[in-house]
């Protein structure tokens, strides 16, 4: 097994439709406004090209920065893909789909680590790094729901 790659998948029940949750997420630059670990995104674009150089910290004292590289923006079909690398290498999506009133938007990512700190305590670390993350999302999803009650 490879201690350093990592698959997730989050699950968001919002209370907004679809195509308002699809423009919330298609902001990437906007993301540190409701998302408290993302830090800081530097948009770039470049001939058609959507690139940003993201900036995460979440509850472990240690910093994660990845440039993320448009690949797929599908409104019809509720998709948003990038293709990362930096501190992390690996892809993430973005699936939405109407549930109920709401939104059912579903998170997957796949990622290897490349970051030394975080190699170096693969194997210990894992269950730990794992946690930081879902503490990450759960608190992604309170603050895009506060954003979207919000507009």
């Amino acid at each position: 097994m490879d201690w350093t790659h990592y698959r997730f998948r989050s699950l968001w029940s919002l209370p907004a439709p679809p195509a308002a949750v699809y423009e919330a997420l298609a902001r990437m630059e906007d993301y540190p406004r409701w998302w408290p670990q993302i830090r800081e995104v530097r948009e770039v674009r470049r001939s058609g090209e959507v690139t940003g150089v993201v900036r995460i910290r979440s509850v472990l004292p240690y910093e994660i920065t990845v440039t993320a590289r448009e690949v797929r923006r599908d409104p019809a079909a509720g998709v948003l893909e990038v293709t990362m690398t930096g501190d992390l290498d690996g892809w993430a999506r973005w699936t939405l789909t109407a549930h109920g009133a709401g939104t059912l938007a579903r998170y997957d990512q796949a990622v290897r680590v490349n970051k030394p700190l975080l190699r170096r305590f693969a194997v210990p670390g894992r269950p730990v790094f794992r946690l930081n993350h879902r503490l990450m999302m759960r608190a992604g999803r309170r603050g895009l729901a506060a954003h979207l009650e919000a507009v």
